[in-house]
């Protein structure tokens, strides 16, 4: 079923945005018991959402808010780089010119199909800060004077 705006009505618009929002929330709930990270575990300094292929931000996890401002961008130019990128695979990435925050937090995509051989009709992304990604003081937290300075950049890279 194509969703348009004039082809749903109220209670189903309701139901997809309560749906998505709960899987967003789910995909929180098990980066959260799958990690080894203080950040993630103790402190939960990650995000979770959902977007459309556009990419639109569909749903979002209440976890950290700061996060989801360029989670949509980071999607985008997943996109831009891999426009194949399906479920099968993760793209990575922390630049903040292609939607990145900042260096410690990586950004994790990948493309949702719900049917064999199509193409993903969502893409879900993950965002956790890293206690560490180089750079010139522990932490990579130190004053820079540009980026590359701070620590490791990734650009979008498929890692599966």
């Amino acid at each position: 079923m194509a969703l348009s705006a004039g082809a749903v009505d109220g209670p189903r618009l309701e139901s997809l945005s309560l749906l998505l929002a709960n899987v967003a929330e789910e995909m929180g709930a098990t980066l959260r018991r799958s990690a080894f990270s203080t950040n993630v575990v103790d402190r939960l300094d990650y995000s979770c959402v959902v977007c459309s292929r556009g990419p639109e931000l569909l749903a979002q996890a209440a976890h950290l808010p700061v996060h989801l401002g360029s989670m949509d961008t980071a999607v985008a130019s997943a996109l831009s780089e891999f426009p194949d990128l399906g479920p099968d695979d993760a793209c990575l990435l922390n630049d903040p010119y292609r939607g990145g925050s900042h260096l410690p937090d990586l950004t994790l995509v990948s493309g949702v199909r719900l049917e064999p051989r199509r193409r993903p009709v969502w893409f879900v992304a993950s965002r956790a800060h890293h206690a560490d990604v180089g750079g010139s003081a522990p932490g990579s937290l130190a004053p820079a004077r540009d980026l590359v300075a701070e620590g490791l950049v990734v650009p979008p890279v498929l890692l599966v």
